[in-house]
């Protein structure tokens, strides 16, 4: 894809007065240059952007699980077999493509027979990585699966390699997945005699850090074990294993896909992965003191720039990769990214809670743009994390649901769910404050499945709109619409007395023969959808 990053042509009709006595460059080079000229072919169609990029996490974490989902048969808060109805109508408008659970750190804690069988049946934990909180196990197993079909969503499951064995692991995917096996027999008796279906088996978590901790060559011999006797038996389905790679923070992690795609370039008939986990977070360092709120345009700006550090991030792995797996048979899944704030005054600091607002919006555009630019690799991803938690969609309070900026943004996105990337070209101009220069607008462009052309349009700059000309040469335009995420401050964020204070718009784009007009606002996300014929 072309970018023109080009700023000197611009530059010129500056004076150097004018940049002085002017605090906000990026301000000038808006109202000097309102007119972006975006240049898409759609004859020429690029790699699926695979649906799964728009993933979910939900970890036992904080009320992710208890009170984000699951409240109980015996609640008075509306819920089917224990789940709670309004979330599930919520996310049935995002078609989610998987949910990867139990975690996260949570994960590798986990034993899988804990959570099923009986209320009684079931062991009692507590949550040493999350806040200490009790672990009752009512959301286990048969609960997650009965979620995802509520939802419609796929089951990505992460296995517990750090304080779990192999015999475990092998027990669970045969006791999910397969047919006359005494575990079988032990699957119908709790209530599902077909098997599951598991779209992805997530070999540990972060074995680097709180799943092991391993040195690469340590866990690559857990990996061959794991992966070798794991087995899924359900043949209508093949599942993909996830081998744990990178986190961008974590130095423990420095060499993983080096060594992973070495050791599966030269692996045995006995044993092969499909994936590679990446976590990459917008948390500005450990403990993270971003403010979710209340902050200022020089701290909006700088975790915009972190979180345009997922690109070269994925690139850098994407290289290692393409020296051992030129085909591509072995897909990037960043499964935990999203903003990483300090929790919320007054919260358990262990629960991750923070709010979310029309930064977060941008963030989550920004990254699927990202994802979409890396489809020949990058086969998934999933937010961090669903409900309630971190850089969460949606927002619960006993029997109260909102939903936040990025849940918007996620559905906005949903037509370039399994869509064929475009060519695009755009000069991508520059905002500036202080220090940090940023692009001013960043665009995405994809043919549907349903045959519509839709172009995301992004726009930075929290000062100033954008104008934007979209000729589609060689077409006529029968019919175009729009829609348009924005709010007038860059903190702005929906809460139980005003959920509806950030919530998308319906625009009217200009259509003259076959070239489009559109204005953006600032600090805003922009959906087009074009339809059209030769």
């Amino acid at each position: 894809m072309k970018m023109n990053f080009n700023f000197r042509k611009h530059v010129a009709l500056l004076s150097i007065l004018a940049f002085i006595s002017l605090f906000n460059a990026g301000s000038v080079y808006a109202q000097k240059n309102t007119s972006v000229k975006i240049i898409i072919n759609p004859d020429h169609k690029g790699p699926v952007i695979n649906r799964h990029i728009f993933g979910h996490f939900a970890e036992h974490l904080g009320t992710g699980i208890y009170g984000g989902i699951w409240v109980g048969l015996d609640s008075e808060i509306p819920n089917t077999r224990g789940i709670r109805n309004d979330v599930v109508e919520a996310l049935i408008e995002l078609k989610v493509p998987n949910v990867r659970w139990p975690g996260g750190c949570f994960a590798d804690q986990y034993h899988w027979r804990d959570g099923i069988g009986t209320p009684d049946e079931r062991n009692s934990r507590i949550n040493v990585s999350w806040g200490g909180a009790p672990e009752p196990n009512s959301f286990g197993t048969h609960e997650y699966f009965d979620f995802l079909n509520q939802i419609g969503s796929e089951a990505f499951v992460s296995a517990n390699v750090g304080s779990g064995t192999v015999q475990e692991s092998a027990d669970w995917l045969e006791y999910l997945t397969a047919t006359g096996s005494t575990l079988a027999e032990e699957r119908d008796r709790n209530g599902h005699p077909d098997p599951y279906d598991v779209e992805f088996w997530g070999i540990g978590n972060e074995v680097w850090g709180c799943g092991g901790p391993f040195t690469p060559q340590e866990y690559i011999t857990e990996l061959k074990k794991f992966a070798t006797f794991t087995t899924n038996y359900n043949t209508d389905v093949n599942t993909q294993f996830v081998a744990v790679g990178p986190d961008s923070f974590d130095e423990f992690s420095f060499g993983y896909t080096e060594a992973i795609m070495k050791a599966w370039a030269n692996k045995t008939w006995t044993w092969n992965i499909q994936g590679l986990s990446l976590h990459n977070y917008t948390r500005g360092g450990y403990p993270p003191e971003i403010p979710a709120t209340d902050f200022d345009e020089k701290q909006y700006a700088e975790v915009i720039q972190e979180t345009l550090g997922m690109d070269e991030f994925i690139a850098e792995n994407r290289a290692i990769m393409d020296k051992y797996d030129p085909n591509t048979e072995v897909s990037i899944l960043v499964d935990e990214w999203g903003a990483w704030y300090a929790p919320t005054e007054g919260t358990n600091p262990g629960f991750l809670q923070q709010q979310n607002s029309q930064r977060d919006a941008i963030i989550a555009a920004l990254n699927f743009n990202i994802f979409t630019r890396h489809a020949e690799r990058v086969h998934g991803a999933n937010i961090a994390q669903m409900i309630n938690v971190l850089q969460a969609v949606i927002l619960t309070e006993d029997e109260k649901m909102i939903l936040t900026p990025t849940y918007h943004a996620f559905r906005m996105y949903v037509p370039f769910q399994d869509a064929a990337r475009l060519d695009i070209e755009f000069d991508a101009g520059k905002y500036q404050i202080d220090d940090i220069e940023l692009p001013r607008v960043d665009v995405i462009a994809a043919k549907g499945k349903d045959g519509q052309i839709y172009v995301a349009i992004t726009n930075i700059d929290p000062n100033n709109t954008a104008s934007f000309e979209l000729p589609i040469e060689g077409f006529t335009i029968n019919n175009i619409k729009g829609e348009t995420l924005y709010a007038s401050e860059i903190d702005a964020h929906n809460t139980f007395d005003n959920p509806d204070n950030v919530a998308p718009k319906k625009i009217d784009p200009k259509v003259s023969q076959n070239k489009i007009a559109v204005n953006v606002q600032p600090q805003s996300l922009t959906v087009l959808e074009i339809n059209t014929k030769k």
